[in-house]
């Protein structure tokens, strides 16, 4: 554990002394503000919910998470870093953990700094704080299982281009799965549907906390984790 907090630590710092981090988060909080202020708007303020913020938040997370992990690997590769790390005295999981971690924390840092939009609508109006509390669970979610993905990519490859938009690719094509389930006959749509990353998340906004979305997350998570420590594993034995 000693390990990947000493990761996590040093992947925070590389954040934080690069301007990547800092516009990412000017991005996400001006875009989801921009949405959350319309549909207000739209609504004539009768409607004190996050939801135009949720619209656009769920895409900007996929969006987002394959820029801030596209250099996490793939830059230590390019910059000869990579042989070092995996020469010292650590696991392959180790690493992959620390990366994760300090690139959750960040997007966690990012949802925090949008506590602003529920806060105004407490101090104007009198919205349901379970479904507010549920959706930022939901897009805490959704940022884990984004964040792996893009893990996963930049564990593929030296360029980090390529692994934003292959994260990007999979993260979408992942998305939008739901919509080709709805397509296609019983059951083989709903087993297609199930898989998709927006069938689950409705769940959250309604206030509703089910295992199953839950699970679901938290798979893709470990799933393409797993994964990255394969890839790394692979690349050991060449």
């Amino acid at each position: 554990m000693k390990k990947i907090i000493l990761i996590c630590s040093k992947e925070l710092g590389t954040y934080l002394s690069s301007p990547m981090a800092y516009i990412v988060s000017a991005f996400f909080i001006g875009l989801s503000g921009a949405s959350f202020t319309t549909y207000l708007a739209q609504s004539s303020y009768s409607d004190t919910s996050i939801r135009g913020f949720l619209e656009t938040a769920q895409f900007l997370i996929l969006l987002f998470s394959a820029l801030l992990t596209m250099r996490l690997i793939s830059e230590e590769r390019k910059l000869g870093t990579w042989e070092l790390l995996l020469t010292a005295p650590v696991q392959d999981y180790e690493i992959v953990l620390g990366k994760f971690f300090s690139s959750l924390i960040i997007l966690a840092g990012m949802l925090i700094m949008t506590l602003y939009f529920p806060v105004l609508l407490m101090i104007f109006g009198d919205p349901d704080t379970g479904p507010i509390l549920t959706s930022y669970l939901g897009l805490i979610l959704i940022g884990s299982a984004s964040l792996a993905i893009g893990i996963f990519s930049s564990s593929l490859t030296t360029n980090q281009i390529v692994s934003a938009v292959v994260a990007s690719g999979i993260l979408f094509g992942l998305w939008f799965l739901g919509m080709v389930g709805n397509l296609l006959p019983q059951p083989a749509g709903e087993i297609l549907s199930y898989f998709s990353l927006s069938q689950h998340f409705p769940g959250f906004v309604r206030g509703i906390v089910d295992t199953r979305d839950v699970i679901y997350y938290l798979s893709v998570t470990a799933v393409f984790l797993f994964l990255s420590v394969r890839s790394i594993e692979t690349e050991r034995w060449r």
